[in-house]
């Protein structure tokens, strides 16, 4: 997606992170009689607020949603983070914004295998995920999953997944192998796996602690 300024500035790696304190939230004004808009300097923080609205408009269209579930506003007071991706376009040779992924952790409740409820605090949690439609089936989409991965320490079967679209539980299948869902009472999905080892681990760490204070106390 092309925008009216240049973002390569924006971007001193092909995918960047930003966070709330990266951005400057502002009322769109209109300018004084006399001045072009284009002669108003704008911050980057600005600039970064104007993308991520547009291409969360975009998200939101592309997946049928009723309202976008990134911007910039809604980024503000949260641990949520944003990654997106901007390469040239080869033609122009203007960059263009290609990809979106939102991730943040939520406080869950979510039932496991066994169809137990379990409270589950900072879930690592996949909120949007948009590839522009000229820039899909190029490896845009796992470049900037990865990279969050990575970035985060995160794995793909520990992720909760919020109101995944088809083409997302595709992606997900395809580079990541997650196929088998467990049900759940809420708009997220999650994958087997997602509770495997935490809680054997706990249970074995805390048997092994019992076992050696009973050892001292004999």
């Amino acid at each position: 997606m092309e925008f009216a300024f240049d973002i390569q500035n924006l971007f001193p790696q092909t995918i960047i992170s930003v966070q709330a304190h990266n951005l400057q939230v502002v009322a769109p004004q209109q300018p004084h009689r006399g001045i072009q808009s284009q002669q108003r300097a704008v911050p980057p923080s600005c600039r970064l607020s104007q993308i991520l609205d547009l291409m969360g408009q975009r998200s939101a269209v592309a997946q049928k949603l009723n309202h976008p579930v990134t911007s910039a506003e809604k980024l503000v007071d949260t641990d949520h983070v944003v990654y997106l991706k901007a390469d040239s376009d080869g033609a122009s040779g203007r960059w263009a914004v290609s990809g979106l992924l939102k991730v943040g952790t939520k406080d869950l409740y979510l039932f496991d295998k066994e169809g137990c409820c379990r409270r589950a605090d900072r879930t690592p949690a996949i909120l949007d995920f948009y590839v522009t439609e000229s820039r899909q089936r190029r490896g845009v989409g796992k470049q900037l999953f990865q990279r969050m991965l990575d970035d985060q320490g995160w794995t793909a079967c520990k992720c909760s997944v919020d109101r995944p679209s088809d083409k997302m539980l595709a992606f997900l299948s395809k580079h990541y192998g997650l196929v088998r869902t467990i049900p759940q009472g809420n708009n997220f999905v999650i994958y087997e796996g997602f509770f495997d080892d935490a809680k054997a681990a706990k249970d074995a760490k805390d048997a092994k602690d019992t076992s050696a204070c009973l050892s001292r106390g004999h």
